[in-house]
């Protein structure tokens, strides 16, 4: 018994060992979902953190900031050092400088340094272009953030619009059961031929095939949704069903003209504030381009020694120590360098002329990135109007469907109206509910665009 124990106590082990062997082999990260309804924010701040174009755009803004690290450094002097070793059969030089005819060998060793004193401020403007680029970056890792957030509510409020057509869906089967039931209380009371009774009973069947497609259109808008976020798998995956008519009353209250929108936006608008960033950038990259004008002024010292064997020797003659040497042969100097442009070849001027064309160039990148966020706002703002209007008036037209529904569900009940009558009036309240539903969420991601453009959270 004991053995049976032991070996089915080291058979869980071997399959507990396996199975981590090959989930490491197949190095996937398996993200783990809350078993809760996922809100709009949860969402958002999820995709955020695993989304791939995100993380890269987090690794370019870790590599720009090393840029800004190498720039700053480039302040500080350089230290060199090198050695070497050299074998001379016939002449050779010796500790003096001269060439004599013996076979010996030298070991060297040379240190130095060099430190920029004046480089025409390159350095300077150097440092500021690459903090203007971390700062660019920054502006484009957020736009993609943002992005990604509408991207997401998009999905989100779509889930939302598939959610409330399933339950419009439901209701009519609802309705058309009820109808079969009324149906057969008619048909035993001989108010309604018995056709009338097919004919219900067919309606409730396509209603319940409607039913079905909403219901597949819902969870394939969950997958979409899933996808988007990055999740391992759709099962068990749901969203929190906020308070449309709270949401609704919010958007409509802060529907705010272009203009008011506009002023807004392009102080904050990520993309401008990249597009800022890379004129100021290129204008510091015009300056770089003339700070070859300048002459070069740079501080070096060095230090180097040596040591020479000669093989050769005459009787009674030896080599120094080598600690003697090291005392004698050592070499120290400090100098300071100028270097004068005179003429290169028009290379700096054409430089010159080159990053003056970049600069205008991202002027009118700038300029542009402006006109076409006023165009995206009007246009955002008009949309959110047509919307809204189409909503109130879908809104009405479910109410006058209610209305004539109800009208003719009680003509069927007393027998005075057919299920044709009756089944049309049922279509046209479905129908009316589904465009309101439309136009209520299309209304909701209209506002939402504006709010993109604002600059307040998307999640609120």
């Amino acid at each position: 018994m004991i053995r049976k124990y032991i070996s089915l106590a080291g058979l869980l082990i071997w399959v507990c060992l396996t199975v981590s062997g090959q989930s490491a082999e197949t190095g996937k990260t398996v993200h783990s979902q809350p078993s809760r309804a996922w809100t709009l924010k949860e969402c958002i701040d999820y995709a955020i953190e695993h989304n791939i174009d995100i993380r890269q755009r987090v690794l370019e803004k870790r590599d720009q900031e090393l840029s800004v690290s190498t720039a700053k450094f480039s302040r500080l002097p350089d230290l060199n050092a090198g050695v070497g070793q050299n074998f001379y059969f016939g002449r050779g030089p010796g500790r003096d400088g001269t060439y004599q005819d013996q076979s010996q060998s030298s070991s060297s060793l040379d240190v130095n340094t060099r430190v920029p004193v004046f480089s025409g401020f390159r350095i300077h403007h150097q440092i500021q272009l690459e903090k203007l680029n971390l700062q660019a970056t920054i502006a484009e890792l957020d736009r993609a953030k943002e992005d990604l957030a509408l991207n997401i509510t998009s999905y989100f409020l779509q889930v939302l619009f598939n959610n409330e057509l399933f339950r419009i869906a439901e209701e009519q089967v609802n309705l058309s059961r009820e109808q079969v039931e009324n149906t057969e209380v008619l048909v035993r009371g001989g108010k309604v031929p018995e056709s009338e009774l097919f004919d219900a009973r067919a309606a409730l069947a396509k209603e319940e095939l409607n039913k079905t497609q909403a219901q597949n259109t819902l969870k394939l808008s969950l997958l979409d949704l899933s996808q988007l976020l990055n999740l391992e798998t759709v099962e068990g995956f749901k969203i929190e069903m906020p308070d449309i008519g709270h949401v609704l009353i919010e958007q409509t209250a802060n529907l705010m003209t272009p203009e008011a929108v506009y002023i807004a936006s392009v102080k904050n608008r990520p993309a401008v504030k990249a597009a800022e960033f890379r004129l100021r950038s290129s204008e510091k990259n015009l300056k770089i381009a003339k700070s070859v004008y300048y002459p070069q002024l740079s501080l070096g010292a060095s230090y180097s020694n040596s040591y020479y064997h000669t093989y050769n020797l005459g009787a009674g003659e030896s080599n120094p120590s080598f600690s003697t040497q090291l005392s004698r042969n050592g070499s120290e100097s400090v100098g300071l360098s100028l270097s004068i442009p005179v003429f290169n070849r028009l290379s700096t001027r054409n430089q010159v002329r080159s990053a003056r064309i970049s600069v205008e160039n991202q002027e009118l990148v700038l300029e542009n990135i402006r006109q076409n966020l006023y165009k995206e706002i009007q246009q955002a703002y008009y949309n959110a109007v047509a919307a809204h209007e189409k909503y109130l008036s879908s809104e009405k037209s479910v109410e006058a469907s209610q209305i004539a529904f109800r009208y003719e569900e009680q003509k069927y009940n007393a027998g005075r109206s057919t299920s044709y009558q009756f089944n049309d009036a049922k279509t046209r309240l479905a129908k009316s509910l589904s465009e309101a539903a439309q136009a209520k969420y299309d209304f909701i991601f209209r506002t939402k665009i504006l709010d993109f453009y604002n600059g307040r959270p998307l999640d609120e």
